[in-house]
């Protein structure tokens, strides 16, 4: 499996942005973001099958992880974006079952390339 995240570009405070992934339906999926300087941090993840969305407190209610296994695509839609959005966001899978946490990067093992996003004030 290889993962590349997409859809990421510049745009304004308040605009909206979809990132997508294309992990297989085998796979938990996480994305996690990197601020210049910062270290890499937690945005959401979804169970394999759809059955349990999780979500950093800072992008709760904006933004909105969901997945297409038909399609075997994830993705990350983002609302309301904040200049404090802007990162280097990453996708990346894991297994079905773990006793990792979702919001932990130890569960997943595969991870991509990731698409920038920056948001002008």
């Amino acid at each position: 499996v290889q993962l590349q995240a997409s859809g990421g570009g510049l745009v304004q405070t308040g605009a909206s942005l979809r990132l997508s992934c294309a992990p297989s339906d085998s796979y938990s999926v996480g994305w996690f973001r990197q601020a210049p300087g910062k270290e890499r941090e937690f945005v959401a993840a979804i169970r394999w099958d759809s059955r349990g969305m999780y979500y950093a407190d800072s992008v709760k209610g904006r933004f909105t992880i969901s997945r297409d296994n038909a399609k075997n695509m994830v993705y990350l839609q983002m609302n309301s974006l904040k200049p404090e959005d802007t990162a280097v966001y990453y996708c990346a899978a894991g297994p079905k079952n773990s006793g990792e946490s979702y919001k932990t990067e130890n569960r997943y093992y595969i991870w991509g390339q990731g698409t920038l996003v920056t948001v002008s004030s």
